[in-house]
């Protein structure tokens, strides 16, 4: 079916294509009852719908936020979502969410594509480690924010929410050696050239040199169950002493907790276990498991009060926010 036109609004009332932007746009100061009433009727006749296109040349917004997300089906990055969401809705935005499955690729199409849209801001939790994938949005002015990934040489006056993964995790190795731990063993997902496992993995590692624990880590690369099962009892049954399991994303949790299981594997009596996110679920694994606890709904609010702000102000430039990352104690370690 045919999209009705402004014009063809405009002939079937009686009145000039000019008359109807007018109305459309609320300004009736010049315009008589008969004649609102009128356009009325036939908008609603024609069930006329005005453009995006359209409304975005009379109010020079769309009311149209990008997001873009590195893995939607992660809980993680949905949270990330809402947590944008519950703060942009309330102020008349709209999001358009999309996926880019960690790739570099997938990224800059969808950021050409919300530019395409005109978008009034931008969100990106990123794939690319350096900063010239984004900076065609600030050339063009529309607002950015990038929350939670590090990009390499982001410019400072570039708006950022991320959380204080290298230093929790620090701190995390010293409650370890405090527990007589001798070896750390990770566990981590395909990563994206900015993924948050990185940050993660210096700051074990850091700890691991300053006091003389092992370190070593198991990259699935989305290898199967079975590979992940032989890789860690291989690693386990090699390391001798007592050893923690850190998985470095939630996801990686069910199939460590899986093999587990399988393999007859408790913790903490034969290895440590750790996660990294808020699996509320999580205790009533056992005893319940050490979390290291990411707000990402916090994360989200953050990110886009630096956005609306900064279309309030007409300006690109904004600041770093880094939020603490949260040690729930649980007796897996």
């Amino acid at each position: 079916m045919k999209r009705t036109t402004i014009s063809q609004v405009a002939k079937e009332a009686g009145v000039s294509v000019t008359t109807v932007s007018r109305y459309l746009n609320g300004k009736y100061s010049k315009m008589g009852s008969e004649t609102k009433q009128k356009i009325a009727d036939t908008i609603k006749r024609l069930n006329y719908i005005p453009t995006a296109s359209a409304r975005r040349l009379r109010q020079g917004q769309s009311h149209v936020i990008g997001v873009l997300v590195g893995d939607i089906g992660n809980t993680f990055s949905t949270l990330l979502a809402k947590g944008i969401d519950d703060v942009l809705h309330p102020a008349g935005y709209d999001i358009v969410l999309m996926n880019t499955n960690n790739s570099t690729i997938i990224e800059k199409r969808a950021l050409q594509r919300l530019y395409e849209l005109q978008a009034d801001g931008i969100i990106v939790q990123p794939d690319a480690i350096h900063f010239e994938q984004f900076a065609d949005c600030i050339n063009r002015e529309i607002p950015l924010v990038l929350v939670d990934r590090e990009v390499m040489d982001q410019p400072a006056t570039v708006g950022r929410v991320t959380s204080a993964n290298q230093d929790a995790c620090y701190r995390l190795g010293q409650e370890l050696h405090q527990k007589n731990y001798d070896h750390i063993l990770t566990v981590s997902a395909h990563f994206a050239e900015a993924s948050g496992q990185i940050p993660r993995i210096a700051g074990l590692k850091a700890t691991a040199e300053d006091y003389g624990l092992s370190f070593h880590n198991i990259e699935t690369r989305g290898r199967d169950y079975e590979w992940l099962k032989k890789e860690l009892l291989q690693k386990i049954n090699r390391l001798p002493g007592k050893t923690v399991v850190i998985s470095l994303m939630g996801p990686i949790l069910f199939q460590i907790l899986d093999i587990f299981k399988e393999l007859q594997i408790t913790f903490p009596k034969d290895v440590g276990l750790v996660s990294f996110d808020d699996w509320n679920w999580s205790r009533y694994v056992q005893d319940g498991i050490y979390l290291m606890r990411q707000d990402m709904e916090l994360m989200g609010n953050v990110a886009a009060r630096k956005l609306l702000n900064q279309i309030k102000y007409h300006t690109v430039i904004s600041d770093t926010t880094i939020l603490p990352v949260a040690m729930v104690n649980k007796p897996s370690i």
